[in-house]
Protein backbone atom coordinates (compact mmCIF):
# COMPACT_ATOMS: atom_id res chain seq x y z
CA UNK A 1 0.00 0.00 0.00
CA UNK A 2 2.89 2.32 0.78
CA UNK A 3 4.34 1.56 -2.63
CA UNK A 4 1.00 2.41 -4.22
CA UNK A 5 1.06 5.85 -2.64
CA UNK A 6 4.58 6.34 -3.80
CA UNK A 7 3.54 5.47 -7.32
CA UNK A 8 0.68 7.95 -7.17
CA UNK A 9 3.04 10.64 -5.80
CA UNK A 10 5.55 9.86 -8.50
CA UNK A 11 2.82 10.02 -11.11
CA UNK A 12 1.68 13.39 -9.74
CA UNK A 13 5.27 14.63 -9.81
CA UNK A 14 5.78 13.43 -13.37
CA UNK A 15 2.49 14.92 -14.58
CA UNK A 16 3.38 18.16 -12.79
CA UNK A 17 6.75 18.20 -14.52
CA UNK A 18 5.04 17.68 -17.86
CA UNK A 19 2.65 20.52 -17.08
CA UNK A 20 5.54 22.76 -16.02
CA UNK A 21 7.41 22.32 -19.26
CA UNK A 22 5.01 24.46 -21.33
CA UNK A 23 4.96 27.11 -18.60
CA UNK A 24 8.74 27.16 -18.57
CA UNK A 25 8.67 27.48 -22.33
CA UNK A 26 6.11 30.25 -21.99
CA UNK A 27 8.14 32.04 -19.34
CA UNK A 28 11.26 31.79 -21.43
CA UNK A 29 9.36 33.03 -24.50
CA UNK A 30 8.12 36.06 -22.56
CA UNK A 31 11.59 36.83 -21.23
CA UNK A 32 13.24 36.35 -24.57
CA UNK A 33 10.70 37.96 -26.91
CA UNK A 34 8.80 40.60 -24.90
CA UNK A 35 10.74 43.45 -26.50
CA UNK A 36 10.14 42.10 -29.98
CA UNK A 37 6.40 41.76 -29.35
CA UNK A 38 6.22 45.27 -27.90
CA UNK A 39 8.15 46.79 -30.83
CA UNK A 40 5.84 45.10 -33.33
CA UNK A 41 2.76 46.30 -31.46
CA UNK A 42 4.16 49.81 -31.19
CA UNK A 43 5.03 49.91 -34.90
CA UNK A 44 1.37 49.30 -35.71
CA UNK A 45 -0.34 51.26 -32.93
CA UNK A 46 2.08 54.18 -32.38
CA UNK A 47 0.91 54.53 -28.80
CA UNK A 48 2.80 53.30 -25.74
CA UNK A 49 -0.25 52.23 -23.73
CA UNK A 50 -1.96 50.50 -26.65
CA UNK A 51 1.28 48.69 -27.47
CA UNK A 52 1.57 47.46 -23.89
CA UNK A 53 -2.02 46.22 -23.99
CA UNK A 54 -1.38 44.44 -27.27
CA UNK A 55 1.80 42.89 -25.87
CA UNK A 56 -0.10 41.53 -22.89
CA UNK A 57 -2.87 40.21 -25.08
CA UNK A 58 -0.31 38.52 -27.32
CA UNK A 59 1.13 36.60 -24.41
CA UNK A 60 -2.35 35.78 -23.10
CA UNK A 61 -3.13 34.23 -26.48
CA UNK A 62 0.17 32.36 -26.42
CA UNK A 63 -0.71 31.08 -22.97
CA UNK A 64 -4.05 29.88 -24.30
CA UNK A 65 -2.29 27.92 -27.04
CA UNK A 66 0.76 26.94 -24.99
CA UNK A 67 0.58 23.33 -26.21
CA UNK A 68 1.20 24.56 -29.75
CA UNK A 69 4.31 26.39 -28.53
CA UNK A 70 6.05 23.06 -27.97
CA UNK A 71 5.69 22.10 -31.63
CA UNK A 72 6.73 25.46 -33.05
CA UNK A 73 10.08 25.42 -34.80
CA UNK A 74 10.67 29.17 -34.68
CA UNK A 75 8.92 30.69 -31.63
CA UNK A 76 10.20 34.16 -32.50
CA UNK A 77 8.42 34.21 -35.85
CA UNK A 78 5.32 32.59 -34.36
CA UNK A 79 5.14 35.27 -31.62
CA UNK A 80 5.80 38.00 -34.14
CA UNK A 81 2.84 36.85 -36.25
CA UNK A 82 0.55 36.74 -33.23
CA UNK A 83 1.75 40.17 -32.09
CA UNK A 84 1.12 41.59 -35.54
CA UNK A 85 -2.41 40.20 -35.68
CA UNK A 86 -3.24 41.43 -32.17
CA UNK A 87 -1.88 44.92 -32.93
CA UNK A 88 -3.82 45.13 -36.19
CA UNK A 89 -6.99 44.06 -34.37
CA UNK A 90 -6.39 46.74 -31.74
CA UNK A 91 -5.84 49.36 -34.41
CA UNK A 92 -9.16 48.46 -36.04
CA UNK A 93 -10.95 48.80 -32.71
CA UNK A 94 -9.67 52.35 -32.17
CA UNK A 95 -12.07 54.97 -33.40
CA UNK A 96 -10.76 56.97 -36.30
CA UNK A 97 -10.85 60.69 -35.86
CA UNK A 98 -11.38 62.50 -39.07
CA UNK A 99 -10.99 66.23 -39.23
CA UNK A 100 -11.72 68.63 -42.00
CA UNK A 101 -8.97 70.89 -43.29
CA UNK A 102 -10.37 73.85 -41.36
CA UNK A 103 -10.49 71.81 -38.14
CA UNK A 104 -6.88 70.75 -38.66
CA UNK A 105 -5.86 74.34 -39.39
CA UNK A 106 -7.69 75.58 -36.28
CA UNK A 107 -6.05 72.88 -34.15
CA UNK A 108 -2.60 73.83 -35.46
CA UNK A 109 -3.25 77.52 -34.78
CA UNK A 110 -4.45 76.73 -31.26
CA UNK A 111 -1.41 74.57 -30.54
CA UNK A 112 0.93 77.25 -31.84
CA UNK A 113 -0.75 79.93 -29.73
CA UNK A 114 -0.52 77.71 -26.65
CA UNK A 115 3.15 77.11 -27.35
CA UNK A 116 3.76 80.81 -27.90
CA UNK A 117 1.91 81.73 -24.71
CA UNK A 118 3.90 79.12 -22.77
CA UNK A 119 7.15 80.52 -24.16
CA UNK A 120 6.04 84.07 -23.41
CA UNK A 121 5.06 83.05 -19.90
CA UNK A 122 8.43 81.42 -19.31
CA UNK A 123 10.29 84.37 -20.76
CA UNK A 124 8.15 86.74 -18.70
CA UNK A 125 9.01 84.85 -15.51
CA UNK A 126 12.69 84.79 -16.39
CA UNK A 127 12.65 88.51 -17.16
CA UNK A 128 10.85 89.24 -13.88
CA UNK A 129 13.46 87.25 -11.96
CA UNK A 130 16.27 89.04 -13.79
CA UNK A 131 14.75 92.45 -13.08
CA UNK A 132 14.20 91.54 -9.42
CA UNK A 133 17.86 90.59 -9.06
CA UNK A 134 19.01 93.76 -10.86
CA UNK A 135 16.77 95.92 -8.68
CA UNK A 136 18.10 94.18 -5.55
CA UNK A 137 21.63 95.08 -6.66
CA UNK A 138 20.82 98.82 -6.80
CA UNK A 139 22.04 101.13 -4.02
CA UNK A 140 19.52 101.36 -1.15
CA UNK A 141 18.03 104.82 -1.79
CA UNK A 142 17.58 104.14 -5.54
CA UNK A 143 16.18 100.64 -4.92
CA UNK A 144 13.65 101.90 -2.34
CA UNK A 145 12.40 104.69 -4.58
CA UNK A 146 12.03 102.34 -7.56
CA UNK A 147 10.23 99.65 -5.55
CA UNK A 148 7.78 102.14 -4.09
CA UNK A 149 7.16 103.52 -7.58
CA UNK A 150 6.74 100.23 -9.44
CA UNK A 151 5.45 97.79 -6.84
CA UNK A 152 3.44 100.08 -4.57
CA UNK A 153 2.59 102.40 -7.49
CA UNK A 154 3.09 105.48 -5.38
CA UNK A 155 3.49 108.91 -6.94
CA UNK A 156 6.73 110.82 -6.46
CA UNK A 157 4.93 112.92 -3.83
CA UNK A 158 3.86 109.80 -1.91
CA UNK A 159 7.34 108.29 -2.18
CA UNK A 160 8.84 111.56 -0.87
CA UNK A 161 6.57 111.37 2.19
CA UNK A 162 7.44 107.70 2.84
CA UNK A 163 11.19 108.22 2.44
CA UNK A 164 11.12 111.64 4.17
CA UNK A 165 12.89 113.41 1.36
CA UNK A 166 12.04 115.96 -1.29
CA UNK A 167 9.98 115.18 -4.39
CA UNK A 168 12.89 116.37 -6.57
CA UNK A 169 15.20 113.89 -4.85
CA UNK A 170 12.70 111.06 -5.50
CA UNK A 171 12.47 111.98 -9.20
CA UNK A 172 16.24 112.06 -9.42
CA UNK A 173 16.52 108.65 -7.71
CA UNK A 174 13.92 107.11 -10.00
CA UNK A 175 15.66 108.52 -13.07
CA UNK A 176 19.06 107.25 -11.92
CA UNK A 177 17.69 103.80 -10.95
CA UNK A 178 16.04 103.39 -14.36
CA UNK A 179 19.21 104.51 -16.13
CA UNK A 180 21.30 101.93 -14.24
CA UNK A 181 18.80 99.16 -15.04
CA UNK A 182 18.71 100.18 -18.69
CA UNK A 183 22.52 100.10 -18.90
CA UNK A 184 22.70 96.68 -17.20
CA UNK A 185 20.00 95.22 -19.44
CA UNK A 186 21.74 96.63 -22.54
CA UNK A 187 25.03 95.11 -21.38
CA UNK A 188 23.33 91.73 -20.80
CA UNK A 189 21.61 91.90 -24.17
CA UNK A 190 24.92 92.73 -25.84
CA UNK A 191 26.74 89.85 -24.17
CA UNK A 192 23.87 87.47 -25.02
CA UNK A 193 23.87 88.65 -28.64
CA UNK A 194 27.65 88.02 -28.89
CA UNK A 195 27.22 84.40 -27.72
CA UNK A 196 25.07 83.50 -30.72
Amino acid sequence: MFEGRRTVAEQAFVSEAVMMAPEDAMESAVREHARLVYRIAYSVLRNHHDAEDATQETFVRVLRYKKKLEGVRDPKTWLARIAWRVAVEHSRKRPEISMSETEVANAVIELRSQLASAEESTLGKEMAELLASLISALPGPLRDALRLSTIEELSPTGIAKVLRTSEASVRSRLFRARQILKEKLSALEGSYGNQR
